[in-house]
């Protein structure tokens, strides 16, 4: 008999509407403490792109208990622990990772950034120019400017399809009162989630919580604006740079987070470009030796999602790898898979994803995500049992899909024409 489930997080909702979960890890020597706010930059408009990533720059710049930046890191570093944030297209994280006995300083800190901020004006103005070196270090990285350039070819210019951290120009023209209207507007109790995860209990969390965020506001959860589907009318972007690789991002539109195919799809993406046994790794890179790199990826949001697949490769090379990659993915659409094969993604799939919960900080950020955007969790063993349910006729319905019609492009460095790899694609 298979060993029972042996994690058990355990949900409450505090009088002001703060959801917290914590998930006890006894044998842990650590505790991750995640406060997860549901607004990303599908939240924003065209004039405030990238004020959610800015923001939450400015929540580690002091705050009325902790006035500095430096009291804020030393709070934690001097307990041992580390502190970061991340901002994506539909929520905000703020996180510390402590030794266990110092939880509550954990707790206590991010309640003091999500509540007391400053929003200084000096530190406005010095921490614009960062997020602007970021937003050109990532221009300058050929394979950060072509995943973002995905992004906008397959779903256009809508907040889904907008950068996470804004542009140049949009940055520069936030100003204090736009900060202010968002946290007024997103960071209520409602719309945010607690999560923590490790050598604590459910009773002394909820506890802290209760103390700690007694001043959160109450505010209800934010509903984004649905994403519109289809490809834009220009689903094909080149960027000609004089480098040595041509990196190349193709894509389409995919099922949504929740869509009941969500199993299917990660057992086809296990196929297709997971590992060194994927289909794509084994066409591409070994038997033809047409990239160092070439992977899937899938991206899924609340109403709409995309399937990516990323290569690199040179110049002379791009157009038959773009068709070798095509080729497969209408494989895919087109033939099964067999058993083995089946068999195969099935245990990869599952046992990475066991893997990837072994720490209390994955599964903090598993467990905090999961109930801030789908208001439920699903059990690691649930995920599993779902997984291996999948049917070779399920894998292959996914593909056909998702393969059947355009695809979008991203391509930065030297290219071919837009025209012939429009043809390549329509083959």
């Amino acid at each position: 008999m298979p060993p029972a489930e042996a994690i058990q997080p355990q949900i409450s909702t505090l009088p002001n509407g703060l959801r917290v979960i914590t998930t006890p890890v006894p044998t842990a020597q650590s505790a991750s403490v995640a406060f997860f706010v549901g607004v990303g930059s599908r939240d924003e408009d065209p004039r405030t792109n990238g004020v959610s990533h800015y923001l939450e720059h400015m929540l580690f710049k002091g705050t009325s208990t902790r006035p500095t930046a430096p009291e804020i890191s030393e709070a934690i570093e001097g307990a041992g622990g580390a502190l970061n944030a991340y901002t994506t297209r539909e929520l905000t994280c703020y996180w510390n990772n402590m030794p266990f006995e110092r939880a509550s300083t954990g707790v206590e800190v991010l309640a003091d950034m999500i509540q007391r901020s400053l929003l200084d004006q000096e530190e406005l103005d010095r921490e614009r120019t960062v997020v602007q070196q970021e937003i050109r270090r990532g221009h300058d990285a050929p394979a950060s400017r072509a995943a973002e350039l995905m992004v906008r070819a397959v779903y256009g210019d809508q907040p889904i399809g907008w950068p996470v951290t804004g542009s140049i120009e949009t940055v520069e023209g936030l100003a204090r009162d736009d900060f202010v209207s968002h946290v007024e507007r997103f960071y209520g109790a409602e719309n945010t989630v607690l999560s923590v995860a490790g050598n604590v209990t459910h009773e002394w969390v909820t506890e802290a919580a209760a103390e700690w965020f007694d001043g959160l506001r109450d505010g209800a959860a934010r509903t984004p604006s649905a994403a519109e589907h289809g490809l834009p009318d220009e689903p094909i972007i080149i960027e000609e740079r004089e480098i040595e690789q041509t990196n190349i991002r193709l894509a389409v539109q995919g099922p949504a987070r929740r869509d009941p195919d969500r199993y299917a799809l990660a057992l086809l993406h296990t196929v297709l470009g997971r590992g060194m046994s994927s289909r794509l790794f084994q066409e591409v890179r070994e038997r033809r030796g047409l990239a160092y790199s070439v992977a899937s990826g899938v991206a899924q949001h609340k109403d709409i999602g995309s399937f990516i697949v990323s290569a690199g490769v040179s110049r002379d090379e791009q157009e038959e790898a773009l068709q070798v990659i095509v080729g497969e993915l209408q494989r895919a659409a087109n033939e099964p898979v067999s058993d083995e094969e089946l068999q195969r993604a099935k245990d990869f799939a599952a046992g990475t994803f066991r893997l990837s919960m072994e720490t209390p900080m994955a599964l903090g950020q598993h467990f905090g995500s999961q109930l801030l955007q789908d208001g439920e969790i699903e059990l690691p063993g649930d995920t599993v049992e779902r997984l291996r349910a999948v049917e070779a006729g399920d894998m292959q319905a996914v593909a056909q899909r998702l393969f059947g019609g355009e695809y979008a492009l991203a391509v930065v460095g030297p290219s071919a024409s837009a025209d012939r790899l429009s043809a390549i694609l329509a083959a």
